[in-house]
């Protein structure tokens, strides 16, 4: 992204801005998308990249919005996190905005494949089926036709 950071301290909420440029954590079971269930997708806040489906979207129970999939792999970088001592984990970042989001995990669904995308609610922002198009998000209206 091009913004400064005193830019995106301005755009983003304290959490927001901690979580996408500072690799925190929001606490468990206080981001707004944790129990949400509304068809739409999710997009980076810093980017608006897309990045997921409410199609891929599940209760883990883990306090996270956690999602089997990415709608494109591509838009997601993963990288290893050793910042737990004895507990490696693989992180996930925004491509377009570097910004982070969660980690990914092996424990996810078996059915689709088996990973849990563990997301900050706080590194999202979410876009309804029916403002797809008005948000210029037209092309991803097919993954609910």
């Amino acid at each position: 992204m091009d913004l400064s950071k005193e830019e995106l301290k301005k755009q983003l909420s304290p959490i927001q801005y901690s979580v996408t440029q500072e690799n925190d954590t929001e606490r468990p079971f206080t981001g707004v998308y944790d129990d949400f269930y509304e068809e739409g997708i999710y997009v980076d806040i810093v980017s608006g990249e897309p990045l997921f489906s409410s199609k891929d979207k599940y209760d883990a129970g883990c306090g996270w919005p956690s999602f089997s999939k990415p709608i494109d792999k591509t838009k997601l970088n993963e990288k290893k996190d050793f910042s737990i001592v004895n507990r490696p984990r693989t992180e996930v970042r925004s491509t377009k905005a570097d910004s982070h989001l969660g980690h990914v995990f092996t424990d996810g669904p078996i059915e689709a494949g088996g990973l849990r995308y563990c997301i900050n609610a706080a590194a999202l922002k979410f876009i309804p089926v029916k403002d797809l198009e008005k948000a210029g998000y037209k092309e991803y209206q097919a993954l609910f036709d």
